[in-house]
């Protein structure tokens, strides 16, 4: 049975989250509306019709929430700051309220012992600025660069580790070609524009807590996944090189210094020769502390000609009748520990950090318990695999389990439970469950 003291004395753990999915207080003490406030008010895009405005209430429940923190016994606490709450227009006017709120944030993180991580772009972009063009409009990065150099300034002597986007793929893909994420866009030409704009604003980002925060430890955190061809055949093997492409490489690689990743695809290719030249590719590098590493499942993929572009499709977990959450991710450890390969193969990064990883499942809340075994069965076979990756000599200086509590989970609304604390949200009581005194007593040996 592995114990937290196996991965060494420096090694950090924590929990993530992010502000629109348990602040609440969503239209309250001087914030804006956000893209998620004004997409969850659109007919049928959230299950059920759930909405952020409350979500976990955070906002007024933050001290009993840190306290959870230090009593599930992590030493981190990653929490991301609302940009609308910060400049309720995107850009312009400061809410002082919103300032002081998360210095109240932090100054409780300190208190109970905590060192405070900041995520500075977790999806909650001002719906002032979405009005504008949001990640496909020119102006977004100048008024990213604002939002930034304030909470610098405001927060950088107290605070010193700063993820700067979370998951771009996740948002440009989801957000502005897909359409099931706020601000629900689509088409290729959305996408393109908001990973340009999403890329620039990674590397701006660290310059600028670069210069203004001293000692700084500054990463920027990927969604990845390992891609798996369903066959061996060329069709398949291709198919899965161009999700490859899209999920693992296009935001890591220019932020190397290697420009967009060209391939054997003409729509890669021709996007990445737009950005070639010397003015792009010095503009999109960054020298990151640290890269974070978002894992929950592999992807398996086959060739199908007819989706549009990548022509590429998903080859369901439960129709590969393989383990699966409650979401229909694929659960799969040793996937787990490829990716991290795959990602500390490049010579550039300096160190990998876990900044999420979990699961979600059907969750009861029964006689003051929630009994799930499974959620402690994914994270011991997950941690192995990080493990296994540390001892074989890999940079891995830490841990963060998804999520403190169970919260609004984007489209799925309240009903993707993946906490280790389970939340009532008619009523905002917080149980410990099974998973959370799992975590308490790893974290102990």
């Amino acid at each position: 049975m592995i114990k937290a003291s196996d991965f060494g004395p420096d090694f950090s753990w924590g929990v993530a989250t992010a502000a629109a999915q348990i602040e609440g207080a969503a239209d309250l003490y001087g914030k804006g509306p956000s893209i998620w406030d004004t997409y969850a008010n659109r007919s049928g895009k959230i299950k059920k019709g759930h909405h952020p405005t409350i979500a976990c209430d955070f906002y007024h429940k933050y001290k009993e929430d840190i306290a959870l923190v230090r009593l599930l016994g992590f030493s981190v606490f990653r929490f991301s700051i609302s940009w609308p709450r910060i400049m309720p227009y995107g850009e312009g006017t400061v809410n002082e309220e919103g300032i002081r709120f998360y210095h109240q944030v932090i100054d409780e993180c300190l208190e109970n012992g905590l060192v405070p991580y900041i995520t500075l772009y977790h999806w909650d972009l001002p719906e002032a600025l979405e009005q504008e063009g949001g990640w496909t409009a020119f102006g977004i990065n100048s008024a990213f660069n604002a939002f930034v150099l304030i909470c610098a300034k405001t927060y950088g002597d107290k605070v010193k580790n700063w993820i700067v986007l979370n998951e771009p793929f996740g948002f440009t893909s989801l957000g502005y070609m897909l359409g099931i994420h706020a601000p629900g866009n689509t088409g290729l030409t959305n996408f393109f524009s908001a990973v340009h704009h999403a890329a620039i604003a990674q590397a701006d980002g660290g310059r600028i807590l670069r210069s203004e925060v001293s000692q700084a430890n500054i990463g920027t955190s990927f969604s990845c996944s390992e891609i798996i061809p369903y066959t061996q055949s060329e069709s398949d093997l291709l198919a899965a090189q161009r999700v490859d492409c899209l999920m693992n490489r296009l935001f890591i690689e220019p932020t190397l210094g290697m420009g967009y990743p060209g391939t054997d695809w003409e729509v890669m290719e021709k996007f990445s020769i737009q950005h070639s030249t010397w003015r792009h590719t010095e503009r999109l590098t960054f020298d990151f502390d640290f890269i974070g590493i978002q894992n929950y499942f592999p992807l398996t993929i086959k060739y199908n000609a007819f989706i549009p572009v990548i022509q590429a499709w998903e080859v369901k977990a439960k129709s590969r009748k393989v383990p699966h959450t409650s979401m229909g991710w694929e659960i799969n450890g040793n996937s787990f520990y490829n990716v991290i390969k795959q990602f500390a193969a490049y010579p550039k990064i300096k160190s990998l950090m876990i900044t999420e990883n979990g699961a979600a499942y059907h969750d009861k809340l029964s006689d003051g318990k929630v009994h799930d075994a499974e959620r402690i069965a994914y994270f011991e076979e997950y941690l192995a695999a990080v493990l296994k990756a540390k001892n074989e000599g890999l940079n891995i200086t830490g841990y963060m389990a998804w999520t403190l509590m169970d919260n609004f989970e984007w489209a799925e609304g309240f009903n993707a439970r993946f906490g280790l604390v389970h939340n009532d949200f008619k009523t905002q009581k917080r149980t410990i469950k099974d998973s959370g005194y799992w975590w308490q007593q790893f974290l102990t040996c």
